[in-house]
């Protein structure tokens, strides 16, 4: 075996529907200081996520999760594994893939223990996010340095940079998506998680530009290298560039917010009213650039309850896009990024050039 390899790290999902395996995996996620970083005091926040936000949350999201769950599992985690199985059919035995997840199975500790003991001793990180967030990347890059860090047997970590605008991710989304785009339709939402928007200044280092200069996402700034709104707006504006879009074709929302503090808008369920209420746009697709994975996100709140809202409200017709999922652009594109590392050619990070403060956090 090859002493290099490539490490797919994904969200995660519960271990299966029952609610104290669904209870499991929320105090596992909701925990993680990088999701819910309020109040700072960390037994306010044990409190917070374990005796009220889980307590309450975990039989409803138990029911949504019942109504995506395949004979195969979380359709997350058996996409990333198909994801994961291609990747390496392409690559070859010369370079292992491993998969993990952020939160529960299999995990990122046990998987890099696997890769210790299979003798690896470079691995090229690809988190599945796009876009830079503190909740998502960032959780996803520290967790991974935190690993790597206890072992006796060091490893190199390579991680690629978040790829929200550059052309071939913008190609493989497009290829996904264009069966969808070349029927008729009114109009084109793309909609993408959500953040609180205190997430966009404690990411920025100079506390000097997001949320803080006028137009700050149009406006040029270093701060953009760790904006995620900034960055999910160059996604939206590279592949309208490429679909040939005209302005009024499209626009953009944002979904999956918790309630007690303003996150990014516009809702994406308050736009699916409006647009079959009062703008006339009988006919939507609907794309979640955010994931590379279809999961309860995208199948359940969109493709379902998402449906469901705008039918309602008088639509007529409404497509969901798949997420890159395992097709073949994807696949095509994770290809290519692992080629150029193993050929020294790919501009990517170690611990000692990513930013300080997510260490710090």
């Amino acid at each position: 075996m090859s002493n290099r390899a490539v490490l797919l790290v994904n969200l995660g999902s519960p271990d299966s529907t029952d609610v104290p395996d669904v209870r499991t995996y929320l105090r596992e996620f909701l925990g993680d200081h990088r999701v819910i970083d309020k109040p700072a005091w960390a037994p306010a926040r044990r409190f917070l996520v374990n005796q009220i936000i889980t307590r309450f949350r975990a039989p409803k999201s138990a029911e949504a999760y019942k109504t995506i769950w395949t004979d195969e599992g979380s359709p997350l985690v058996v996409t990333s594994q198909r994801v994961r199985d291609k990747l390496a059919a392409v690559l070859g035995t010369d370079t292992p893939v491993y998969l993990a997840m952020r939160y529960r199975l299999p995990s990122i500790g046990a998987v890099i223990d696997q890769m210790v003991a299979d003798g690896i001793t470079e691995v090229f990180l690809i988190p599945q996010y796009p876009h830079y967030a503190m909740s998502s990347w960032e959780s996803v890059v520290v967790k991974v340095h935190e690993e790597v860090a206890r072992l006796t047997t060091p490893i190199k970590v390579d991680c690629i940079q978040p790829f929200y605008e550059d052309a071939d991710y913008i190609d493989a989304l497009y290829e996904v998506s264009r069966p969808a785009l070349e029927k008729p339709h009114d109009h084109l939402l793309f909609s993408y998680h959500s953040i609180p928007e205190r997430h966009l200044r404690e990411a920025d280092a100079s506390q000097a530009h997001c949320t803080i200069v006028p137009d700050c996402c149009s406006t040029c700034s270093a701060a953009h290298g760790m904006c995620y709104k900034a960055q999910v707006l160059k996604t939206t504006a590279a592949f309208v560039k490429r679909a040939g879009l005209a302005d009024d074709q499209w626009s953009v929302s944002f979904q999956s917010r918790l309630a007690g503090e303003p996150w990014l808008v516009p809702y994406t369920d308050y736009e699916l009213e409006h647009f079959a209420k009062t703008e006339g746009k009988k006919n939507l697709v609907v794309m979640t650039p955010a994931f590379v994975a279809d999961c309860l996100e995208t199948l359940e709140e969109i493709a379902v309850e998402g449906k469901e809202e705008f039918l309602k409200a008088g639509g007529e017709s409404f497509h969901h896009v798949p997420c890159l999922n395992d097709q073949a652009p994807f696949i095509d594109f994770l290809h290519g990024r692992v080629r150029r590392w193993l050929g020294g050619e790919t501009p990517t990070a170690t611990k000692a050039t990513l930013s300080a403060e997510m260490f710090a956090r």
